[in-house]
C-alpha cells in the first residue's frame, strides 16, 4: 500500500496527486475565472529555479583536511568555494576573473567569472594549482600565474561512469530515494536524446543533448535513464544513486560488468558467519540436490548418491535452499507448503491493439488466503540422518528468515515472523538433537511493525546482537547475549525513537543512528543524527539545526556535512567535527529572495492538540500565492494516513504540489493523525484493527484549531481526497464524519481490507480474518455517506483489486446514495492521474466547495 503518485526527475517536494497534475500544466480548475486556472499551471514553473546556495557537493583532499565545491549564486552564476576543515576558514577556491581570462585566451567559449564552464575540479594538495574539465576537455591550471594548459590522453583526470548495457539492465524505475544529479556527457559524435525509464518502463523523453555537450539533470536515486542514439537506437542505461554521478556517453558498447552497488542500507550487515544458500558443502566433499522433491547428496570422494529426505511432493516439497554448518556435517533445507492460487480478474475494455476488450489475470494474495509456509529442516549428512526439529516455537510462520550458522557449527539460528505479526523470535537450534530456545522473543498485543521497524545485527566476535524493539514504548535498540538469549542492556532510551541505523562500529562498540524527537522543542518528526556506545553510554547528538537532517561524512570520516531545512526554512549546511558535532564553520545558507519576490507562499507548520487533548498533532498548510485574509477559503485535506509511515512534509521545498492546489481557490493542508508511524507506539496502536478511524478525529480537531488561528480557513466548507490508502481514508471521511467532510475525491481507494494485498493489511489489521474487517469497510460505512463523493478507479490496477471500488459502489446503490463514479479505462494504479483524471478530480471541489461552474477558457 503505498502513495499513488510518484515522484518524477525534476520535481521537488512530496507531490499529490491532482496539485501535482496541475503544476505539470494539466487542464486547471479554479474560482472560475481564465487567471486561476493560469496561475494553478504556472505556479510550478514560476517557482523553479529561483533559490541558490542551497547545496553542496563536496570534494575531499587526500589527507582529509580541505574540500571544495560549486555552489549556484544565482540564476547564471555560481562560485567555487575552497574550505580548510581544521581551520574552520572559507574562501574563493581560487581567482574566478583571472581563470576566466585564462580560459577565454585558450578558445574556451563562455568563459566568465560568474559562470565558469567548469566541473570535476581537483585542487593540488599543496595549494599550487588544479585541474578540471570543460566539457570534453581536460585542463590544468598554474594558481601562481594562471597559465592554463589541455591534458590529453591519461593526463585527464578523474572517474566518470560509463553506461550500461540495456540487456539484462533495469527496466524501469524502482522507488524513490532521495534527491540527486546525474550530469549526462556526449562523447559521440552526433546527438543524442536522454530518457527517463518510469515506473511502468515506459520512456518519458527530456530532450536532446548535442554531440559534445553536458547536461546536469536532476533526478532521485533509483531512477533509470536510457540514452538513445539516432533513430531511437538504445545506447544504455544508468540508474541514479544518491551521490552525484557524471556519465560519459560514448560510441563504443557499453561495459558488461555488474554495476556497482547502491550505498549500503540501514538494516545492518548480517555479520561475518552468515550462511549462504549452496548445494556444494563448504569443504567442497558433499553436493546437495534436489529429485522428485526430496533432498539428496552426492559424495565426492566415490559420487554415490544417496536420498536425505522422503515423503517431498509437490504439494509439499523440499526447496532448493542449501544452508551447510561450516564443518560440511549438517545441511538445513527448507520444506514447504505452497501457497493458494488467487486469481484477480480485469477486463480492459478499450485496448490499443484491437477492438474487443481482453482478459487480464493475476495472482494476489488477500487477507485470509492460505499462504506459503515453509519449515526448517536439519540432515546429518555424513549419518545420512534426518535430525527432527519440534516446531512448538515456530508454529505459523509468516516468514523464516536469516537462516544462519554459528562459527563452532554448533548450532543455526534463524528469524520467526509469525503470521498476524504480534509474535516475532530469533530462534536457536541445535545442530546434534534439534533442539530449540529462543535468543529473542518479541510479543505485542497490537502488531510489531516488522516491515519498518526491523533491525538484526549479530555481533560473532563477541557473542551478541543488537536488536530494534517498542517494547518501552518507543522505537529503541537493545544488547543481547546471543546464547544466552538475555538482554545485556538498552543501548537506546528516551521519549524518542530510533529512525534507522546508519553503521555498527564493532571495534569502537558504538551504533551510528538517525533518531526523530531526540532535539526537545523541536518538531518530533525531524530527522537527527547521533552515536551511542553498545553500553548505552556516551550518547552524542551530532546534529542540531532546528530542521530535519540529511550529512554526509568526510572520506576518513572525521568531518561531516549537515544540511538541514524545514518546508518554511531553505537549507542550511554546516561543517561539522564527528567525534563530538561541534560546528566548524557554516558553508552555505540558502537564498530564496528570488522565490519570494515570485509571490510564492511558504507553507505555515501548524501543532494542535490531538483527540485526547494532549497529543500534539502536527501539520501544514498551503495557501494561496494571491490571498487576501480577509476572505474565507475552502478547506481541502490531502490525506494518506497508511501506518507504514508519516507522510507531511519536513524538508525544504521550493515547490510543493498542494500549493499549485491552493491557487484555484483552496486552502490545502496535511497532517499526520493517531495511527501513522514514528511517533511513540500508543500513537501508532490507534491503527490497529481500525483502519477506518484514519486518525480523522485528530484531523478534524486540527482543522479547526488552525481556523480559529487562520480565520480565512473556512471550517465549514471541508474537502479532501486521496489515492490508495488515503482513498479509502477519503472516502470513509465522508461516510463517517460528513458532518465536517463535505466533499471527498477517492481515488483507487483499498477501500476493504479483505480485497487488498495480503502483507500491508494482515500487518495492521491482524490474522485471523475477524468481525473488525468488515466494520473497516467502506462497503459497510457506505450507508453513513453524506455529502459529495467521487469514486475514481483505473480498470486495470494491479496494485489494489479494481473491485474494491465497485463493491462500495454497489453498496452505495443498495443503500440508494447519491454518488459520482468515474472508471477510466486501461488506467492502472493512481487513475485520477490520467489528464481526464485530473481535471475532473480539479473540478469536483470548484463545484462542490466554491459553488462554481470551472471555466477554463
Amino acid at each position: 500500500m503505498w502513495l499513488f503518485s510518484e515522484r518524477q526527475p525534476g520535481q521537488v517536494g512530496p507531490l499529490v496527486l491532482v496539485a501535482w497534475a496541475l503544476a505539470m500544466g494539466a487542464p486547471a480548475a479554479g474560482q472560475g475565472t481564465k487567471a486561476d486556472y493560469e496561475r494553478s499551471a504556472k505556479l510550478r514553473s514560476l517557482t523553479r529555479g529561483k533559490v541558490f546556495r542551497d547545496r553542496v557537493e563536496p570534494s575531499w583532499s587526500d589527507d582529509g583536511e580541505r574540500l571544495w565545491y560549486r555552489v549556484q549564486t544565482g540564476a547564471d552564476r555560481q562560485e567555487f568555494v575552497q574550505v580548510q576543515a581544521a581551520k574552520g576558514t572559507r574562501r574563493p577556491a581560487f581567482d574566478h576573473a583571472r581563470l576566466a581570462r585564462a580560459l577565454a585566451g585558450a578558445g574556451v567559449k563562455n568563459a566568465r567569472a560568474e559562470r565558469l564552464p567548469i566541473t570535476q575540479l581537483t585542487l593540488d594538495d599543496d595549494g599550487g594549482g588544479m585541474t578540471f574539465r570543460c566539457g570534453a576537455t581536460w585542463w590544468r591550471c598554474g594558481l601562481d600565474a594562471y597559465k592554463v594548459e589541455k591534458l590529453t590522453g591519461k593526463q585527464g583526470l578523474g572517474k566518470a561512469e560509463p553506461l550500461r548495457p540495456v540487456e539484462g539492465g533495469p527496466r524501469a524505475s524502482g522507488s524513490n530515494g532521495p534527491e540527486t544529479y546525474v550530469t549526462f556527457l556526449n562523447l559521440t559524435g552526433t546527438e543524442v536524446e536522454l530518457f527517463w525509464l518510469d515506473r511502468a518502463g515506459t520512456r518519458r523523453s527530456y530532450g536532446r543533448l548535442a554531440s559534445g555537450r553536458e547536461r546536469r539533470q536532476h533526478t532521485f536515486a533509483g531512477h533509470v535513464w536510457l540514452v538513445a542514439g539516432a533513430k531511437g537506437k538504445p545506447l544504455g542505461l544508468f540508474e541514479a544513486r544518491r551521490k552525484p554521478t557524471l556519465v560519459e556517453v560514448t560510441d563504443k558498447p557499453p561495459s558488461r560488468r555488474p554495476d556497482r552497488r547502491r550505498p549500503r542500507g540501514t538494516k545492518g550487515s548480517p555479520g561475518r558467519n552468515a550462511t549462504r544458500s549452496s548445494g556444494r558443502s563448504p569443504d567442497g566433499r558433499w553436493t546437495a540436490f534436489l529429485r522428485d522433491h526430496n533432498v539428496w547428496v552426492r559424495d565426492g570422494q566415490n559420487d554415490k548418491e544417496r536420498s536425505l529426505s522422503s515423503g517431498g511432493t509437490a504439494d509439499h516439497y523440499f526447496e532448493g535452499r542449501f544452508y551447510w554448518s561450516p564443518d560440511s556435517r549438517h545441511v538445513v533445507v527448507p520444506r514447504t507448503r505452497p501457497a493458494q492460487e488467487h486469481k484477480v480478474y480485469a477486463v480492459e475494455s478499450s485496448p490499443r491493439d484491437q477492438v474487443q476488450p481482453k482478459l487480464h489475470s493475476w495472482n494476489y494474495l488477500k487477507p485470509g488466503d492460505r499462504i506459503a509456509v515453509s519449515k526448517l529442516h536439519l540432515f546429518d549428512v555424513p549419518a545420512g540422518k534426518h535430525v527432527a526439529i519440534a516446531d512448538t516455537l515456530f508454529p505459523n510462520p509468516y516468514r523464516i528468515r536469516d537462516i544462519r550458522w554459528a562459527a563452532d557449527s554448533t548450532r543455526f539460528t534463524f528469524v520467526y515472523n509469525q503470521r498476524g505479526h504480534q509474535v516475532l523470535r530469533v530462534l536457536t537450534v541445535g545442530a546434534n538433537d534439534g533442539s530449540v530456545r529462543p535468543i529473542v522473543d518479541e510479543r505485542s498485543d497490537t502488531f510489531i511493525d516488522y516491515s519498518g521497524k526491523f533491525f538484526l545485527r549479530w555481533l560473532d566476535e563477541t557473542g551478541e546482537l543488537i536488536w530494534m524493539s517498542e517494547r518501552d514504548g518507543w522505537n529503541h535498540l537493545y544488547l543481547y547475549d546471543a546464547a544466552g538469549g538475555k538482554v545485556k542492556n538498552q543501548i537506546t532510551k528516551g521519549r524518542w525513537l530510533v529512525r534507522g541505523v546508519d553503521r555498527v562500529d564493532v571495534e569502537k562498540r558504538q551504533v551510528w543512528f538517525r533518531a526523530g524527537g531526540i532535539r526537545p522543542g523541536q518538531d518530533p518528526y525531524h530527522i537527527h543524527y547521533g552515536r551511542v556506545g553498545f553500553d548505552g553510554r556516551g550518547l552524542t547528538v551530532l546534529s542540531e539545526g532546528d530542521g530535519t537532517h540529511e550529512v554526509e561524512y568526510s572520506p576518513d570520516g572525521r568531518y561531516f556535512l549537515d544540511r538541514y531545512s524545514r518546508v518554511d526554512l531553505p537549507p542550511v549546511t554546516e561543517l561539522r567535527r564527528t567525534r563530538d558535532g561541534t560546528l566548524v564553520c557554516e558553508l552555505e545558507r540558502a537564498d530564496w529572495g528570488e522565490l519570494l519576490k515570485a509571490g510564492w507562499q511558504p507553507p505555515i507548520r501548524f501543532v494542535a492538540k490531538g483527540r485526547d487533548g494532549k497529543t500534539d498533532i502536527y501539520g501544514v498548510i498551503y495557501r494561496p500565492t494571491n490571498l487576501d485574509p480577509r476572505r474565507k477559503y475552502p478547506v481541502i485535506e490531502a490525506i494518506y494516513a497508511g501506518p507504514h509511515g508519516s507522510f507531511v512534509p519536513k524538508a525544504f521545498r521550493g515547490f510543493h504540489g498542494p500549493q499549485a492546489m491552493a491557487e484555484l481557490g483552496f486552502v490545502l493542508v496535511q497532517i499526520d493523525g493517531m495511527g501513522t508511524s514514528n511517533r511513540s507506539k500508543a500513537f501508532h496502536d490507534v491503527c490497529w484493527r481500525n483502519l477506518a478511524d484514519a486518525g480523522l478525529p485528530d484531523r478534524m480537531l486540527w482543522i479547526k484549531a488552525a481556523a480559529r488561528k487562520y480565520p480565512y480557513m473556512d471550517a465549514t466548507r471541508v474537502g479532501i481526497y486521496g489515492g490508495s490508502a488515503g482513498g479509502q481514508s477519503a472516502a470513509a471521511a465522508v461516510m463517517t464524519h460528513g458532518e465536517f467532510y463535505k466533499v471527498a475525491v477517492a481515488d483507487c481507494g483499498c477501500h476493504d481490507n479483505r480485497m487488498d494485498k495480503i502483507w500491508w493489511n494482515e500487518q495492521w489489521m491482524g490474522w485471523p480474518i475477524g468481525p473488525h474487517y468488515a466494520a473497516n469497510s467502506n462497503v459497510t460505512l457506505a450507508k453513513g455517506l453524506t455529502g459529495k463523493l467521487l469514486l475514481v478507479v483505473g480498470e486495470l490496477d494491479r496494485n489494489v483489486d479494481p473491485a474494491s471500488t465497485m463493491q462500495v459502489v454497489d453498496a452505495l446503490v443498495k443503500a440508494d446514495k447519491d454518488f459520482d463514479l468515474l472508471v477510466v479505462p486501461g488506467a492502472g494504479h493512481g487513475a485520477a492521474g490520467t489528464r481526464y483524471g485530473r481535471r475532473r478530480q480539479a473540478d469536483y471541489f470548484v463545484r462542490h466547495l466554491l459553488n462554481v461552474e470551472p471555466r477554463r477558457e
